[in-house]
């Protein structure tokens, strides 16, 4: 089968190349949308990412061209108008879980990091600098920590704080209950922005959980609240989040994801003038940390990424049934 594959990185490449036996992939840089759906000219199946955008106008572009399969190489899938998508009978299959432990890992990473400070404790002792002032960090021994969401990423994160001895509330619409056998405590969503010292985001985006966390969820957290997101920018009201970080209501934030990434990430833009204000401004706090989207950046995970889309492609060419379908 001929892929066109958008949002294109080495690492892609090197990955996929390892991998790919039967299908010729061609490679893009460019990510997909109007502009570029073009493309796809003459290809049965795209291959995208979190940032490419697949809404009614690009999947009736692809149609035209030909186009049958809309293969994820990811988990989430709300950058594509599955509505249109079924309506024009092209089918789009994902990545469910290519390495929760990666993603989970990396919020605690986010989570050590911003509290004992070890990024500026670098800094400074490359430059002789090694005093201790303003390096106080605390125990999470202890901690509370708020899950909001506990599938594979979010339980993986849970047995992890509880490791550290901290007592893990979780809130989900379903309870998964062999994550509250191991001691995680099930919660109405409002009491664990009340009651949580830190809150880790691992919940789907969507109409639901879009700005989940605003001015009036931010107003209940406690003073001083670390918050945490490995998930969806757009759980986060960013301009609301500044707000909290300005009050000192949010005490550290940790960003794997932004609400405008898609202009920025993924992007070497260190000799151009960044036209974002709105992350400007957040890289201005000292309790910020900001990485670019690389949760899922692992052996492991890259690896499996490429299986699992190649697998999910080689059963829509031979008309098997769909393991990953979407729609």
């Amino acid at each position: 089968m001929k892929i066109a594959f958008f949002s294109t990185k080495a690492y892609d490449r090197q990955f996929f190349n390892r991998y790919v036996s039967t299908h010729e992939i061609i490679y893009f840089e460019a990510p997909l949308n109007q502009q570029t759906a073009n493309l796809a000219a003459g290809c049965a199946c795209v291959c995208v990412f979190v940032n490419d955008k697949l809404d009614a106008f690009v999947l009736a572009l692809l149609k035209e061209s030909g186009v049958q399969l809309i293969a994820l190489r990811c988990a989430g899938f709300n950058n594509v108008d599955l509505s249109a998508a079924r309506d024009l009978n092209i089918k789009v299959v994902r990545v469910p879980a290519y390495s929760p432990h990666a993603v989970a890992e990396h919020a605690v990473a986010l989570i050590l990091t911003l509290n004992r400070k070890t990024h500026k404790a670098y800094n400074r002792v490359r430059e002789g600098n090694f005093s201790l002032e303003r390096l106080t960090g605390f125990d999470l021994y202890g901690k509370t920590v708020g899950v909001i969401g506990t599938g594979k990423i979010g339980q993986v994160f849970c047995d992890i704080m509880l490791g550290f001895g901290c007592n893990v509330l979780a809130f989900d619409l379903v309870a998964h209950q062999p994550t509250a056998a191991k001691g995680v405590s099930y919660l109405p969503l409002l009491d664990i922005f009340q009651e949580a010292d830190i809150i880790s985001l691992h919940c789907p985006l969507n109409e639901q959980t879009r700005h989940l966390v605003d001015a009036n969820t931010i107003g209940m957290m406690k003073e001083g609240v670390m918050i945490i997101n490995t998930s969806r920018g757009a759980l986060m009201n960013t301009a609301a989040a500044i707000e909290g970080l300005k009050s000192g209501r949010i005490g550290y934030l940790g960003l794997d994801v932004y609400e405008q990434e898609e202009k920025l990430f993924f992007n070497d833009l260190s000799e151009n003038i960044i036209q974002d204000d709105v992350i400007m401004r957040l890289l201005s706090f000292p309790n910020v940390l900001i990485t670019s989207h690389q949760g899922f950046f692992t052996e492991e995970a890259l690896t499996q990424i490429a299986r699992v889309t190649l697998s999910n492609i080689d059963e829509f060419e031979a008309g098997a049934r769909l393991t990953n379908i979407v729609v």
